[in-house]
């Protein structure tokens, strides 16, 4: 645990790792008190993209955690920066929440439902067949189909919900397109991470409750991991995966040790 607490930077999820839905998970007000303490450098790296950093730093806020914009970056915001790379002033149709819609108009999109370069899914709890057959017909039609994250389900205090994954699956399966997600544990959205932080791989620890994308990603960006078990992952799913994490903690608090 020595090396651990010696990296520099640290890449934290959110969901699963520092809250249920509305509710704290146990150390995670002592875990940022360390980082600070400690001046370590920190991100929060969400695969969500209902919310803003705005949204996210005062949804912390009113949980009784006080940290600034800067320090969230989500797989709405590197979704909207891969489509302005790719088409600069491109248009898409959402299936969303206010979070990826924002995201995009700032990357200079607009939005579209007649004829778009993108349908792009990500969680949203106004999902409909409405708006999937609308999308069905947009990507028939030649419109690329992007998702911001790949995750299945995702943890609540009321227990495992539906994510972007499973909410973009009837899309694919009416269009025969597979979708390409930018969100964890694309390289793509580890590389901007690193980036936004200023830190290196190897000063650097990924702190995550899936493996399937938290832990991965850390795998293929040969950065330090940390599965924490307050999430989706259970300890009992391990030996599913041919990969493993460096650690696997009850929570974040463990980190800091007594």
């Amino acid at each position: 645990m020595r090396d651990l607490r010696e990296k520099r930077a640290f890449i934290c999820d959110m969901d699963g790792v520092i809250y249920h839905g509305d509710r704290l998970l146990p150390g995670v007000a002592e875990f940022l008190d360390w980082l600070v303490t400690h001046d370590k450098l920190f991100l929060f790296l969400t695969n969500s993209s209902e919310r803003s950093p705005r949204e996210l730093s005062q949804k912390l806020r009113r949980l009784g955690l006080t940290v600034s914009e800067e320090h969230f970056y989500t797989s709405a915001l590197a979704t909207a920066s891969f489509l302005a790379s790719q088409q600069p002033g491109g248009s898409a149709y959402v299936i969303g929440e206010a979070g990826l819609t924002n995201a995009l108009y700032e990357a200079g999109f607009t939005m579209n439902n007649v004829d778009p370069d993108y349908v792009v899914v990500g969680e949203t709890r106004g999902y409909s067949y409405e708006k999937i057959e609308h999308a069905v017909h947009l990507v028939r039609r030649g419109a690329r189909l992007i998702g911001t994250n790949p995750d299945l389900t995702g943890p609540t205090e009321k227990g495992i919900v539906p994510a972007t994954g499973a909410l973009i699956a009837p899309i694919e399966l009416a269009t025969g397109s597979k979708a390409y997600f930018v969100g964890k544990p694309n390289p793509l959205i580890m590389r901007h991470a690193l980036k936004k932080l200023g830190c290196r791989r190897e000063e650097t620890a990924i702190v995550g409750d899936r493996m399937d994308t938290d832990i991965v990603a850390g795998v293929e960006a040969d950065i330090e991991t940390v599965l924490v078990l307050s999430g989706v992952a259970q300890r009992a799913d391990l030996p599913r995966f041919a990969y493993a994490p460096r650690y696997v903690l009850d929570g974040v608090g463990d980190i800091i040790g007594d």
